[in-house]
């Protein structure tokens, strides 16, 4: 677990840190080979430059979008259908309940309607149905 461990007496004052070196342990040694295979496969579809000039959390946003809802973007970028309107009734009722929704009902909202929990980090106006861009549409 780390040089001249073998050697070392676990003591209460080093047990957090052996607990935490052998739960990281036991944890990539479960899943080396498996981690290794995504991060393959990962790389023959994108081209490991294009991925290097960001650090994790950007990359999790490039790939999975963001998880915080900007409520103006998405009314913004809303389509109205079968003679609904930004100013019918209806409509109002329907921005002003989603405006007292916290984010977290928010984002289940979003994935009940159009089955994605996320929004790209483009915004909605970059949301994809499963033929490419589709607009969020009451």
């Amino acid at each position: 677990l780390k040089s001249g461990g073998a050697n070392t007496a676990v003591t209460e004052k080093n047990k957090k840190e052996y607990i935490e070196r052998m739960v990281k342990w036991r944890v990539e040694r479960g899943v080396v080979q498996q981690t290794e295979a995504l991060v393959r496969g990962f790389y023959e579809v994108v081209d490991s430059r294009l991925v290097s000039v960001f650090d994790a959390r950007e990359l999790e946003l490039v790939i999975a979008g963001t998880a915080e809802i900007d409520l103006n973007d998405w009314r913004n970028n809303t389509e109205y259908r079968g003679g609904y309107h930004d100013g019918h009734i209806v409509i109002r009722w329907f921005w002003a309940a989603v405006e007292r929704f916290n984010n977290e009902q928010r984002l289940r909202l979003l994935q009940f309607v159009t089955g994605t929990s996320s929004v790209p980090y483009e915004g909605f106006a970059a949301l994809r149905g499963s033929n490419g861009l589709r607009r969020f549409c009451i």
